[in-house]
């Protein structure tokens, strides 16, 4: 016995099929935009990047792309990746990207550093961490990641590179301690692994490496 297509519509067949079509339909659209959306936010994340990086050193002091010039260097906490200023070929300072972990998950940061240590500028690039109570770690809500500009790992002296609360000389934030305390710690690390790595590091004779490479 035939259906007749009002009969058919009823049925929990043809139901479920059209539900599929539909669902089908929807996440090739969802695919399709997802392409088409990928490039563009690559490239907005690349250029912000450049931006940053450009922040933590000072103006004139390097003439080489940044974000090409770099190597990825061993840490306990895994590979850090640094990026090298050079002016005429010599390697000036460099940028290092640190990802450590606050209280909603990591906190993307880049810091610059002189030949001799002295940090040059610090930038937060993206966190996921309590709108009011960490926003001091942006700097168009605070200054206070701009307290660590000119520091080095002796100044002040590695025991002191904590926050107030942890016995250092750093200032914490009312009712968030965990955000600035994830920050002080990532820098401490990332200032003793410049030392560790300084040779290798402004080793301008050494040819420019691709961001895979280790050696």
């Amino acid at each position: 016995m035939k259906l007749k297509i009002s009969e058919l519509r009823d049925t929990l067949g043809y139901q479920i099929a059209l539900l599929g079509v539909v669902a089908l339909l929807a996440s090739l659209l969802l695919t399709q935009a997802s392409i088409l959306t990928r490039a563009d936010i690559a490239a907005a994340e690349a250029r912000d990047l450049q931006v940053s990086l450009a922040q933590v050193l000072p103006e004139g002091s390097f003439d080489n792309a940044l974000a090409e010039d770099t190597l990825l260097l061993d840490s306990p906490q895994g590979q850090v990746k640094v990026f090298r200023a050079r002016l005429k070929g010599k390697v000036t300072a460099v940028v290092m990207k640190l990802s450590p972990i606050g209280y909603a998950g990591p906190i993307d940061l880049v810091v610059g550093m002189d030949a001799d240590g002295k940090v040059l500028g610090v930038r937060v690039l993206k966190h996921k961490e309590t709108p009011g109570l960490a926003d001091q770690i942006e700097t168009s809500k605070g200054r206070w990641i701009f307290s660590f500009d000119g520091k080095s790992l002796n100044d002040p002296s590695p025991k002191d590179w904590a926050v107030k609360k942890d016995g250092g000389v750093f200032d914490q934030f009312t009712g968030a301690t965990i955000t600035p305390r994830a920050i002080v710690g990532a820098l401490k690390r990332g200032l003793e692994l410049f030392t560790k790595e300084h040779e290798r590091l402004f080793d301008s004779a050494a040819t420019q490496r691709a961001e895979g490479d280790t050696k």
